[in-house]
């Protein structure tokens, strides 16, 4: 009789499954979210005004600067790839294997939280590195504003640590991930029959010790 394949899942048992707990749910939101914290990075998230008193003819050059999330907080772009990465694992990974990915991207989120705050709290700081590099100077005092951005990835990241918070309880609905569990859970059940030499040689070439 042939092994019902574990993976296409059972119809009852899905239709069972909260929203919520739904692996294809749960991975696409942190993948969405991943993306979103980094497509901040892209944009400008401080605007500086510099003193052309204080930085000379460079200055002048420069008196506009648009300095972008990925300089501003360049962790946070690290930060939310790790988180990407973590999501789409997550889809493969065992039991122990999802709290520890959970853990990543929580830590990953609080990182890109902790970063966008820094910008917000003081942004001429954060935008010390791009003025230096567009003018030669260094510790020139300007004026800045702050985009959306910066609280945009505040927010987004709390609500990808909410997420990925969500994956070890769910994870408990999920089902066998591939053909081969199921025939490790046949084989198992099938173990206290008698067994033959052809039986025996099947088991090793799973991967199971027949003696």
């Amino acid at each position: 009789m042939p092994v019902p394949d574990v993976a296409a899942g059972n119809p009852s048992q899905a239709a069972g499954t909260p929203a919520w707990a739904r692996k294809s749910t749960l991975v696409l939101l942190v993948a969405v979210l991943a993306l979103a914290v980094f497509g901040t990075t892209t944009q400008t998230w401080i605007s500086v005004t510099l003193d052309p008193d204080q930085v000379g003819q460079a200055g002048n050059a420069q008196a506009a600067l648009q300095v972008q999330g990925s300089k501003a907080a360049t962790a946070v772009t690290a930060l939310a790839l790790v988180a990407l990465a973590g999501g789409l694992a997550a889809a493969i990974a065992g039991r122990i294997a999802r709290w520890i990915i959970t853990a990543i991207i929580v830590l990953a989120s609080a990182g890109i939280v902790g970063a966008a705050a820094t910008v917000l709290a003081d942004p001429l700081a954060a935008a010390q590195g791009s003025i230096a590099a567009a003018t030669g100077v260094s510790g020139s005092s300007a004026e800045v504003s702050v985009t959306a951005f910066p609280a945009i990835a505040v927010v987004v990241g709390i609500l990808l640590a909410l997420v990925a918070l969500l994956i070890v309880p769910a994870g408990r609905h999920w089902k066998a991930r591939t053909k081969y569990d199921a025939r490790a859970t046949g084989s198992g059940a099938a173990a206290a029959g008698p067994v033959d030499e052809i039986d025996s040689w099947d088991r090793l070439s799973r991967g199971d010790d027949p003696t």
